[in-house]
């Protein structure tokens, strides 16, 4: 798992605790996989932004239906390793 996979599995951990990144298919759409609900996909992306301050606003909603879109999208977005340095021990960039 990449650093910024297990930023992303532990904003979900909270919203999902029974959600196993391992067993997604990263190139599917998450929601229908880990059984969220549009509630559910709003607070992993709080989650993220918390952990990575990273703001995805709801115009990009469908820009990051899948592990590996919301993995790239962080990424192009700035949450590279320093970012994932500066947010792992849960302090905000």
């Amino acid at each position: 798992m990449t650093p910024l996979r297990a930023h992303i599995a532990a904003a979900l951990s909270p919203v999902a605790p029974e959600a196993d990144l391992g067993t997604v298919d990263p190139r599917a759409p998450l929601r229908p996989q880990l059984d969220l609900d549009s509630m559910d996909f709003l607070r992993l992306l709080a989650g993220l932004k918390q952990r990575l301050g990273i703001d995805i606003p709801e115009g990009d909603y469908g820009k990051v239906a899948t592990l590996d879109a919301l993995e790239a999208y962080l990424t192009a977005r700035g949450a590279g390793l320093g970012a994932q340095s500066e947010g792992a021990d849960g302090a905000h960039p």
